[in-house]
């Protein structure tokens, strides 16, 4: 299920041996969310994804996590990638380019995204510990590459400041969402425009 009738939602199913996912996702939504992955913290900044982006978003996450997170966290990157994707059509209208600096107590995330259509991610982050409660910090970047990649976006985090590894972390999603709502919102004076000189952003 893609765009369809002028909506800009979308539904993926995707299914391994190591995981079983079904993403929903409205790019026109306020921001509502139901999330259940199985791995407590994910959750959490998967909720902050929606938040803040405004986009609706519905993820239900069967993974291999007697294994660890990992499968499951990449893969969920991967079906929510695909199902934004498939939510923005031809990508008519939309803002297309985003940033922000993002402020959490003593940490502070930029982030940057072109929803291009070709797939990039940039990532810079050093955490202060390996884990937040179970949860692999290197998991944070694996999400983003997934993302990234099957969303079909350039996108750029970097931390600039932080010492708490929750905030690092959660700085990273929410400018994340901050920018890719903002980028694939549309713009009322190009509502039925591509916005790029060639035309398509395939």
């Amino acid at each position: 299920m893609g765009e369809t009738a002028g909506r800009r939602d979308a539904v993926v199913e995707r299914k391994t041996k190591e995981t079983d996912i079904r993403v929903r996702v409205d790019l026109d939504g306020t921001g509502r969310s139901t999330i259940a992955t199985g791995v407590g913290f994910f959750d959490h900044m998967l909720e902050q994804l929606s938040r803040h982006s405004l986009i609706d978003m519905d993820v239900a996450a069967k993974g291999d996590l007697h294994i660890d997170d990992h499968h499951t966290v990449e893969d969920t990157g991967i079906a929510l990638g695909q199902a934004i994707r498939q939510a923005l059509g031809e990508r008519r209208g939309i803002r297309r380019y985003a940033s922000l600096d993002l402020a959490m107590d003593e940490c502070l995330t930029r982030a940057a995204i072109d929803v291009s259509g070709r797939p990039f991610l940039v990532f810079s982050a050093d955490f202060t510990r390996d884990k937040i409660g179970g949860f692999d910090t290197e998991l944070v970047r694996e999400f983003f590459q997934a993302l990234a990649q099957n969303a079909g976006v350039t996108l750029h985090v970097t931390n600039l400041a932080g010492a708490n590894a929750h905030h690092i972390a959660e700085t990273c999603f929410k400018a994340v969402a901050r920018v890719l709502g903002d980028a694939v919102a549309i713009d009322p004076r190009q509502a039925d425009l591509v916005p790029s000189t060639k035309g398509t952003l395939a």
